[in-house]
C-alpha cells in the first residue's frame, strides 16, 4: 500500500471517527424532535441497509467523477427516492458527502494556486449564511413538501447540465468596480497551453446575489452546489473555467459546514447512514479517477443526466403520493 493512500486512510478514518462521535452526542440529546430513521414498513433488518449503502455509494463515487458533478447531487435524489430513510437524515449525509470531498480536494486546489481566496471568501460568507437558513427551511417543512421541491430540483438540475455551455477562457471587456476594491483577480499556470493566464470577473454584484439562492438551496435540500456554482463563477463572473472548478469545490468545504452543524444539532445525522456513505462515495471517486481516462466523458454525462432526471421525477412522484 502506498504512503499516499495510507495517508488517505488515516485521515478518512479520523474524520469519519469524529463524524460518527459527534453525530452520536447531538442525536441523542434530543431524541424527541428525530423522526424514524427507516421507515416502519421496511422488512429488511437494520444492520442490513449500511452494507447496502456501502456499496451504492461506491457506485455513485465511481459516477460522480466519471460525470463529472459532486457526490451530494447524486446522493440525496437516489438514496432519498429508494430507500426507506426518512429526508431529514438523508439530507443531513448529503451534506457531510459533499463536504468530505471539498476537504479532501481543498488544499491541493489552493496550493495549485487554482482555487481563488479572494474570489471563494466573498461568496463563501453568503452562501453560508444562506445554506443556515436554507438547513432552517429544510428542517421546518413536511416531508411530502420536501420531496416535491427536491424533485424539481432535481429536474431543474438536469435541464441546467443538459444546456449549460462553459468557457475555458471567457472574454471579460472590463473588470467591474466591486471586483477591483475586493481585489479579485488572479494569475495561474496554464498546462495545456504552457503559460501564465491572468484573469478577471465582472457583473460581480448579480453574481453575489445569485449565491443567497444557491446557498438557500445547498442547506435546504442538502445538495453539493457545485452544479451552480461553476456556471455562474464561469458564464456570468467570467472566471476560468479551471478557476471556477476549482473555487467551487473549495467553496463546499465552507457551505456544507455551515449548513452541515444545523442537521446535527437538529439530531439528523445518523452515523448508521453518514459513515458508509463517506466511506463508499471516497472509495468509488478513487476507482473513478483511475477508469476516467479510459472512458468517454460526454457518454457518461449523459448517463449521469438519466440517473438525475430518473431519481427526479422519482422524489416529485414520492412527494405527491403518487409512487409511493
Amino acid at each position: 500500500m502506498s504512503q499516499r493512500l495510507s495517508r488517505f486512510l488515516f485521515i478518512a478514518g479520523v474524520f469519519l471517527t469524529l463524524i460518527l462521535v459527534a453525530g452520536t452526542v447531538l442525536a441523542s440529546t434530543e431524541p424527541s424532535t428525530v423522526p424514524e430513521a427507516v421507515a416502519s414498513g421496511s422488512k429488511t433488518p437494520w444492520w442490513a441497509w449500511p452494507i447496502i449503502l456501502l456499496v451504492f455509494t461506491f457506485i455513485l463515487g465511481i459516477l460522480a467523477v466519471l460525470g463529472g458533478v459532486g457526490g451530494g447531487v447524486l446522493f440525496v435524489p437516489l438514496v432519498g427516492g429508494f430507500f426507506p430513510f426518512h429526508i431529514d437524515f438523508v439530507r443531513g449525509a448529503g451534506l457531510i458527502v459533499a463536504l468530505s470531498g471539498a476537504l479532501a480536494a481543498g488544499p491541493g486546489l489552493l496550493k495549485r494556486n487554482l482555487a481563488n481566496l479572494r474570489l471563494a471568501l466573498p461568496v463563501a460568507l453568503i452562501a453560508s449564511s444562506a445554506a443556515i437558513v436554507g438547513a432552517m427551511i429544510g428542517l421546518a417543512l413536511p416531508a411530502k413538501l420536501v420531496n416535491i421541491l427536491l424533485g424539481a430540483t432535481i429536474i431543474g438540475i438536469v435541464i441546467i447540465m443538459a444546456t449549460a455551455k462553459k468557457s475555458d477562457f471567457p472574454v471579460v471587456p472590463k473588470p467591474d468596480g466591486l471586483s477591483q476594491s475586493l481585489g479579485i483577480m488572479g494569475i495561474y499556470r496554464e498546462e495545456s497551453l504552457g503559460k501564465d493566464v491572468e484573469w478577471n470577473i465582472h457583473r460581480t454584484l448579480p453574481g453575489l446575489l445569485l449565491f443567497i439562492v444557491i446557498g438557500v438551496m445547498a442547506g435546504m435540500f442538502g445538495l453539493g452546489a457545485g452544479w451552480a456554482n461553476v456556471p455562474v463563477l464561469n458564464i456570468l463572473m467570467g472566471a476560468p473555467l479551471k478557476i471556477s472548478v476549482a473555487t467551487s469545490k473549495f467553496l463546499l468545504s465552507i457551505t456544507d459546514t455551515s449548513a452541515a452543524w444545523i442537521y446535527m444539532n437538529s439530531g439528523a445525522v445518523l452515523p448508521m447512514i453518514v459513515v458508509p456513505s463517506v466511506i463508499g462515495i471516497m472509495l468509488g471517486s478513487i476507482v473513478g479517477v483511475k477508469i476516467l481516462a479510459r472512458t468517454k466523458p460526454k457518454a457518461i454525462k449523459w448517463l449521469v443526466i438519466g440517473l438525475l432526471l430518473f431519481a427526479g421525477l422519482r422524489a416529485l412522484l414520492k412527494g405527491l403520493e403518487i409512487w409511493k
